[in-house]
């Protein structure tokens, strides 16, 4: 049995549309997906500790930013070594915070 919890603030950022290389266009819209990022020395604890993942490597977690508490997952982003914590859009309404805005994130992994 394990606990893993971890309390720390990031900055709220959009997920980048996918770029067709031949067109430029956009071939999907991120502007609906919000992130924070779970710091490096958190996310390696994560992955050394977390021996069976879900789909895409993700990892079930509990989450509380302000007076809202979810069950989501976090996922591990291979461009910033780390995982990624997705915010939706009734969270950030409910604790009026956006893109840009600094939370303070208390996280647990379920296990």
């Amino acid at each position: 049995m394990f606990h893993l919890r971890f309390v720390f603030s990031a900055e709220l950022w959009p997920w980048e549309p996918k770029v067709d290389p031949k067109t430029g266009a956009p071939t999907s819209t991120g502007s609906s997906w919000v992130f924070a990022t779970v710091p490096p020395e958190d996310s390696d604890e994560i992955r050394d500790t977390i021996q069976r993942k879900a789909g895409f490597g993700s990892v079930r977690v509990m989450v509380q930013v302000g007076d809202s508490r979810w069950k989501t997952s976090v996922f591990p982003d291979k461009k910033l070594g780390c995982y990624v914590l997705p915010v939706k859009k009734a969270i950030r309404k409910a604790e009026n915070v956006e893109v840009g805005d600094v939370i303070d994130i208390d996280l647990e992994v379920i296990g």
